[in-house]
């Protein structure tokens, strides 16, 4: 995906409280250690995941779920969510993996796990099928979109816009994931931006990530200067960040610690970011799901560190939560400001 197809980011005024989306890539259960298989579509967790709505709703928060087909076909994916979306306590969106999707027409591989990758007729048929096992099963039409592994390419904000779509929360700055055969976002900010022109332009909402410590401007090729094997041998990376001065991280409970997601909201909003966006994988509310949470203490360890990064978010930062269609409908209309300006502060 071309940075310079979309238009200039979007810079809300530095008094605009931050803003809040979760977004959940809720997807089917697999072994992440092993090739993407069509065989693997168990929703097992799904019966779960009121342990993360209980958590949304003491904040105020209206979570996004981005659902993929094994649940949205699946009756024991997609009956709790059906619920929480038909009284309006969560948002229906779409995610794509490719590979459990029909038209089962791609070779099952690295490079076609990208749904951008995918020939774009291809690509389009799949996320049409998709739409429609949505509106069929959950009664709601998705307007809000996650590619699987973050896989948009260069026909993929199109296709989205001709399908209805209003936003995109594909990208995932500061991340390159080229090296497997998918996008480069290391050049990205989380600032969000349009696609398209006139009513039926398309929001780009990134996710959060980015860089944090004194020399957190150094961004990327600084931290590519640190991979190097010679400074890794070292541990040159961990020493930076423990002391403060270079990180890379994103907005997520799976990868990094309470402290780590603090320090990287602190640095993103003083450089001027107010939409952020928290995001985690659905099977990660069940022991054994993904690598992030292997046991009930773990997960444990994990709710405590959604609650803890709320309390800070919320309390310490005085923020706001915004489902992405509420931010994408603020700033199309002007009034996202007063949209914050009038909602209270959540809290637990």
């Amino acid at each position: 995906m071309d940075l310079n197809a979309l238009g200039p980011a979007i810079q809300l005024p530095r008094e605009t409280p931050p803003i809040l989306s979760v977004v959940i890539h809720t997807e089917e259960e697999f072994d992440w250690s092993r090739p993407h298989s069509r065989t693997a579509v168990g929703v097992e967790h799904m019966a779960h995941i009121g342990r993360a709505q209980a958590l949304f709703e003491r904040y105020g928060i209206v979570p996004n779920y981005v659902i993929g087909y094994p649940v949205a076909t699946q009756e024991r994916g997609y009956r709790w969510l059906r619920e929480y979306a038909g009284e309006g306590r969560a948002l229906i969106g779409a995610h794509l993996h490719p590979w459990v999707c029909p038209p089962y027409e791609e070779e099952v591989n690295a490079r076609n796990s990208y749904p951008g990758n995918l020939p774009p007729d291809l690509e389009r048929r799949k996320l049409e099928v998709l739409t429609e096992a949505i509106r069929t099963h959950l009664g709601v039409t998705p307007r809000t979109y996650l590619a699987g592994r973050y896989g948009n390419g260069p026909h993929s904000l199109e296709t989205l816009r001709a399908l209805g779509y209003r936003v995109d929360i594909s990208v995932a700055p500061p991340i390159d994931y080229s090296a497997d055969g998918g996008p480069d976002y290391s050049g990205w900010s989380c600032d969000p931006r349009w696609f398209g022109e006139g009513d039926g332009r398309l929001l780009v909402l990134p996710g959060a990530g980015g860089y944090a410590g004194r020399w957190r401007r150094g961004g990327t090729p600084l931290y590519r200067l640190l991979m190097r094997p010679g400074f890794r041998r070292l541990r040159i990376p961990g020493i930076l960040s423990r002391t403060g001065l270079f990180e890379r991280s994103r907005l997520s409970p799976e990868d990094y610690s309470l402290a780590e997601l603090k320090r990287l909201t602190r640095h993103l909003v003083a450089d001027g970011v107010r939409c952020l966006v928290f995001s985690f994988h659905s099977p990660s509310i069940w022991p054994g799901g993904t690598p992030y949470v292997r046991d009930e203490a773990g997960l444990r360890r994990f709710l405590a560190k959604c609650e803890g990064y709320f309390e800070f978010f919320f309390g310490g930062l005085a923020g706001r939560s915004l489902t992405p269609l509420e931010i994408e409908e603020g700033l199309r209309t002007g009034g996202l400001r007063g949209m914050v300006q009038r909602q209270a502060s959540p809290s637990g």
